[in-house]
């Protein structure tokens, strides 16, 4: 039969309007030419929010599609809304493309806003790689001039104190009438043969013993000049010198030291020479053997083998390395020396000479493990007056540098004869007139005048 014709829409009614998203329902025609809107019509996926009506589809099943079954998705629930504890953990977490892009330009990323418009939260941003490094290493160097600064003033410091602590002081002014002040500063050094404090073992080792053993008396006595101005002059007296000593007469001048001690033979210095001595140092067998030793030995070189039992000196000719007792026994032997006490006021000064060249060598002094080894004996060695200070010993030590360097003078009191028969057996007799030419060179600070006496 045939189809009748579509309805005719009312012009008074407006059309409908299908829902966005609705399918439009699509009618197949039946075999007998008849649309049946039961099961003609396919029913597409709901629209969102709108439940289907049939049993079937609240069990999960859409209508037949093309007579077949389909099987309806589950729709998926909302997802729920991050968290504040989610967010703030997301907005603390670094972005891996910023720290990529700020590792490559050697900064740090940037620090997020915290949320609420707080402070920034993370850590504290660091400058570029460049200024950073640059301002490290401008740290570093004043850090090291800090300490190299520190080390320079600390340094010498300590190393004085530990050498002034060991220092002993004694009474070595002259009692009697003194000359006048003269320029420049005297020093006056003894070397005696006191073994106070000595044990058997170094008596023995330093061939100290014998008849003589008891009292003091000087086997070395000189005198250091250091002026304002010009060389410092290191200048023997012989110790069998015949002059007058104050109350005693005339004799030997190492007599002065063994009857009245140090003033004694300061008053006696004094008045033969005219000069005013400033400083007493003084030195004994042990002390002299003991700073050899602290500065790793010494080098001379005797021209002609010794052997000298009362000095216990046994050495060949020629350069070698002598220790503390070795250099104590070549510093005191005289009786083989055919310029005898003359020959042994020479050798004392080279010695002074090279002890002085080792100590203040920049191998020892920069040193520790030497220097203040050094300090500890040398100070220990020495006795100085009571009225010498930290600064005196430091001007005599570098007194002793300029008198025994290659700009120096180092020279003996003019001699006229070292036989001189008297009283006191044979002796040394000064050279009047150069003597006191020398002594007066001294006593107005002229010390480039000495060259001509001393053949420098």
């Amino acid at each position: 039969m045939p189809v009748p014709p579509p309805p005719t829409p009312d012009p008074a009614q407006p059309p409908r309007r299908r829902a966005p998203g609705r399918p439009t329902a699509v009618r197949r025609p039946v075999a007998d030419g008849t649309a049946s809107a039961a099961d003609a019509t396919r029913a597409l996926p709901p629209t969102p929010g709108r439940e289907p009506a049939g049993g079937a589809d609240r069990a999960g099943y859409s209508a037949t599609t093309y007579g077949r079954p389909a099987r309806r998705r589950p729709e998926r629930a909302a997802a729920q809304a991050p968290g504040r504890e989610q967010r703030l953990a997301e907005l603390r977490r670094p972005d891996p493309r910023e720290d990529a892009r700020g590792h490559d330009r050697g900064e740090r990323p940037a620090r997020r806003p915290a949320p609420g418009g707080g402070a920034p939260s993370g850590p504290p941003p660091r400058p570029p790689r460049g200024r950073r490094s640059a301002a490290q290493r401008r740290r570093r160097t004043l850090l090291v001039l800090v300490l190299v600064a520190a080390l320079a003033v600390a340094y010498p410091l300590a190393l004085g104190w530990r050498g002034w602590s060991a220092v002993r002081q004694v009474a070595a002014t002259s009692t009697g009438e003194r000359p006048a002040a003269t320029p420049g500063t005297t020093y006056l050094i003894v070397g005696s043969d006191s073994r106070d404090g000595m044990s058997e073992e170094e008596i023995a080792q330093y061939s100290a013993g014998g008849d003589d053993i008891l009292g003091r008396r000087t086997d070395t006595i000189m005198l250091l000049h250091v002026p304002e101005s010009g060389p410092s002059a290191l200048i023997s007296i012989p110790r069998d010198s015949y002059v007058p000593i104050p109350g005693h007469g005339s004799s030997k001048i190492n007599a002065a030291f063994s009857l009245g001690g140090a003033p004694l033979l300061t008053q006696t210095v004094e008045e033969v020479s005219g000069l005013r001595v400033d400083h007493y140092v003084e030195t004994g067998f042990a002390g002299f053997a003991r700073i050899v030793d602290a500065v790793g030995g010494v080098e001379m070189c005797p021209a002609q083998a010794v052997q000298d039992v009362r000095a216990g000196l046994d050495i060949p000719a020629g350069c070698q390395s002598m220790d503390g007792a070795t250099a104590l026994g070549y510093a005191r032997y005289r009786y083989s020396d055919p310029l005898g006490d003359l020959g042994r006021a020479n050798r004392q000064r080279e010695l002074l000479a090279a002890i002085v060249a080792r100590a203040s060598s920049p191998l020892t002094l920069l040193n520790p493990f030497r220097a203040f080894p050094l300090a500890s004996a040398g100070g220990g060695a020495v006795t100085v007056d009571e009225g010498a200070g930290v600064g005196d010993v430091l001007r005599f030590a570098t007194g002793m540098r300029s008198a025994t360097g290659a700009d120096g003078i180092s020279m003996t009191v003019p001699v006229a004869d070292t036989n001189y028969r008297t009283s006191s057996g044979s002796a040394v007799k000064w050279d009047t007139e150069r003597a006191l030419e020398m002594f007066g060179d001294l006593e107005r600070d002229d010390t480039e005048a000495l060259r001509s006496l001393s053949g420098a």
